[in-house]
């Protein structure tokens, strides 16, 4: 017995020496053993070829987009029209210029057009639900892009719990777990953004050194970049220097306008966001701002997933079409920000 203990201490210590050394290993470096979550959800028919589609000749989609004012909601909005023709079908798209009373309108107004399939996009679940029940009870399918609802035949979006706790995860590791964020938390309505909050609140939980700044700021969809900006000026002015160490963001736009506020300072204060938007990526090329992190969302393989279930639904072949197709998320820093844009065209 004497005899096996030191092999038994040795065998321990190689464990805690491996544990600790998995521990340490970066939450964005790739770990090639295990495939990523977004992965093994993503759904395989977004790769499929126009000619493995069924035809949606003379049929009639109607569109609602939310708006399309930031670059992906004007991406998808673009291609999910494009795919539909190209597939044969006859498009009517609106979009409601950020505006949640001109959503549910336009909603109700393509009820009355009789389309063979709705598709909304984006949106506030608390307006704009009572108008996706109306399209239920007329019997027109519907479906969403980052969106979910009850009426929904199928909703299309990224992983946003992937998105969101690798997005929490990856601050907090650059704050070595400890200092002061700034938090943007205006759209809790908006699916995407809910549960990308809801998931910087889990991972913060693991995190007790890093405290919210209260109260939380308050974004909004117009004037987005100019109102963030001086709403950062304003903190910058109002709390003690060095006070902020992070700012975070369930979208880019507020942050490109933090950025602004930042960047000619000398304060450190680094930022996290989600949607790749063009201003984003360049501020993230920059080596010398504040700008960290976002995720890229494939736009066009989210347009093209949307318009192959539609097409599916509409061919008699429902179980073809999941409840959700999830999209896989392309997370974006300082040190893969310029293959990223080589490799997707953004």
């Amino acid at each position: 017995m004497t005899r096996t203990r030191p092999n038994i201490l040795k065998l321990m210590v190689v464990a805690l020496a491996a544990t600790t050394l998995l521990a340490g290993c970066s939450l964005k470096e790739p770990r090639p053993e295990v495939a990523p979550v977004a992965a093994q959800s993503s759904n395989p028919q977004a790769e499929q070829k126009l000619e493995n589609v069924p035809t949606l000749e003379g049929k009639k989609v109607g569109i609602a987009a939310k708006d399309i004012l930031h670059d992906y909601s004007r991406v998808v909005y673009q291609q999910i029209q494009e795919r539909i023709k190209e597939l044969g079908g006859e498009v009517v798209a609106t979009q409601a210029e950020a505006k949640d009373e001109k959503h549910v309108s336009d909603v109700e107004n393509l009820i009355t057009q009789s389309p063979d399939a709705i598709v909304v996009i984006l949106g506030d679940a608390q307006t704009l639900t009572p108008a996706l029940a109306k399209v239920d009870a007329t019997g027109i399918p519907l479906f969403t892009i980052d969106f979910q609802s009850e009426y929904s035949k199928n909703n299309v979006t990224s992983d946003n719990w992937n998105v969101g706790t690798t997005l929490a995860r990856t601050m907090a590791e650059d704050l070595h777990g400890k200092g002061k964020i700034l938090v943007f938390n205006g759209f809790p309505g908006v699916t995407p953004c809910r549960i990308r909050y809801n998931s910087l609140n889990l991972v913060l939980e693991d995190y007790p050194n890093i405290e919210k700044i209260t109260p939380e700021l308050q974004d909004k969809y117009e004037g987005t970049i100019e109102d963030a900006k001086n709403q950062i000026q304003d903190q910058l002015r109002r709390l003690p220097e060095g006070e902020v160490d992070a700012i975070w963001s369930c979208w880019d736009m507020p942050l490109i306008g933090a950025a602004q506020a930042i960047d000619p300072t000398d304060n450190d204060i680094k930022l996290y966001g989600v949607d790749a938007e063009p201003g984003a990526l360049d501020l993230i090329a920059d080596p010398q701002s504040s700008y960290q992190f976002t995720v890229a969302q494939p736009t066009k393989q989210i347009a093209a997933t949307s318009a192959t279930n539609i097409a599916l639904f509409l061919d008699g072949q429902t179980d073809k079409v999941p409840s959700t197709s999830y999209a896989e998320p392309i997370f974006v820093d300082k040190d893969n920000v310029n293959q990223v844009r080589n490799d997707n065209g953004i």
